[in-house]
């Protein structure tokens, strides 16, 4: 092993590899595995689609600041103004 081989900047030593290869040869419980989940929760019964939209500081402050009235995140809130606009 390489002596600079890090995992989000800390230090992977020997002592870790092998307690790391300890737990896999005694097994991992498969059920907690699976009941993590990956990534983010879907949106509904359709896969999302992630749209980039280039905003200035002022323009982000503006909506970072009305989401924040509504108590609603960014993306909650920018999702809420354009469905109201189609609608």
């Amino acid at each position: 092993m390489k002596a600079k081989e890090t995992i989000n900047g800390v230090p992977v030593t020997e002592e870790q590899i092998a307690k790391w290869a300890a737990e896999a040869e005694a097994g991992h419980d498969v059920a907690a595995l699976k009941k993590r989940g990956r990534g983010r929760p879907g949106r509904g019964a359709e896969p999302s689609q992630v749209v980039t939209v280039r905003l200035t500081p002022t323009e982000i402050a503006a909506v970072d600041a009305q989401a924040a009235q509504h108590q609603k995140t960014r993306s909650e809130f920018i999702r809420d103004v354009l469905a109201a606009s189609v609608a």
